[in-house]
């Protein structure tokens, strides 16, 4: 059995939801839909129900057997890892590549994918960063490329523009405002939404984003480091928050809603590099990034 494929069935059976297991893995929707359909095909059964999702008796029967099996691999990586941990001097350094909440929607696993097929020989290491790392994850040397948003504001960092979008609330599925979900709100009806709290260190530029320039004036009681962390304070009816309008593709939680901020301006996603990087592959990743944004636009922007 392909561990991809049970990895994506065992992120299905614990999310609930196709679409959160495909930004908790960072794959499109379709190809976690694809590992399903192929791994129902391999043992004849069905797994899964579809509406609501749920595993059938087989798929139950899986899911404990998944479980073991990817845990012996994960133990298996750990066992080896002292025997691996010093590099071979011709072994390839690794791109790592950092990503914030769910990068650049589509674009992201696009891009990674890209590279792995234009540099099969350069390991690719996936970091996910929080709100106060899209600075810091670069300059201190954690992360040789970053999927961020908005652009940092520090010379020492490059950035491409990747997407565009229009600008949404997060909000609890029972709150008046859920109910414009269709049609829209204004910037004055989110003037006095809870909106999550970040820590202080967090960088001026990511602030003005999350909270639209400081139009969201209130605070409610809810820390957040991750679009996780806001979406808990959300279905549990004590929060607010912000994002693009692909946040709700990759975040769709029952018990959320998205509403689009009409005249909000619209946001940009980046991938930000360090401005004086060498590194050959960071150039090669950056160029395959940006070729690939006009391509997927119309589709994170629909």
């Amino acid at each position: 059995m392909d561990l991809r494929l049970l990895s994506s069935f065992l992120a299905v059976v614990e999310e609930g939801h196709f679409k959160r297991a495909a930004a908790r893995l960072f794959l499109s929707p379709p190809a976690v839909t694809q590992h399903i359909r192929q791994l129902e095909s391999q043992f004849g059964t069905q797994l899964l129900h579809r509406n609501p999702v749920s595993p059938t008796r087989a798929g139950a029967r899986l899911a404990g057997h998944a479980r073991t099996l990817l845990a012996a691999a994960n133990a298996a990586m750990e066992d080896l890892a002292d025997v691996v941990r010093e590099p071979r001097p011709d072994a390839p350094r690794p791109l790592r590549v950092g990503i914030m909440g769910h990068g650049s929607a589509e674009l992201t696993p696009a891009a990674v994918n890209a590279f792995r097929r234009a540099r099969p020989e350069v390991p690719v290491e996936l970091r996910i960063l929080d709100f106060t790392e899209h600075v810091t994850a670069l300059t201190e040397d954690r992360v040789d490329v970053a999927f961020v948003r908005p652009a940092p504001d520090d010379p020492r960092i490059a950035v491409d523009v990747l997407t565009t979008e229009q600008r949404v609330v997060a909000v609890p599925a029972a709150s008046a405002l859920a109910d414009a979900r269709d049609e829209g709100v204004r910037m004055a009806d989110i003037v006095d939404l809870p909106f999550v709290r970040v820590p202080g260190h967090t960088p001026s530029p990511f602030t003005d984003y999350l909270y639209f320039r400081h139009v969201a004036r209130r605070r409610g009681p809810d820390v957040a480091l991750t679009p996780q962390d806001v979406l808990t304070g959300v279905v549990a009816g004590r929060a607010a928050g912000s994002g693009l309008k692909s946040f709700a593709r990759y975040y769709a939680w029952p018990g959320a809603a998205f509403v689009p901020v009409l005249d909000a301006p619209w946001e940009s996603s980046y991938l930000a590099v360090r401005a004086d990087d060498g590194n050959p592959e960071v150039t090669v990743f950056r160029a395959l990034t940006t070729a690939l944004a006009p391509e997927l636009r119309p589709l994170i922007a629909r």
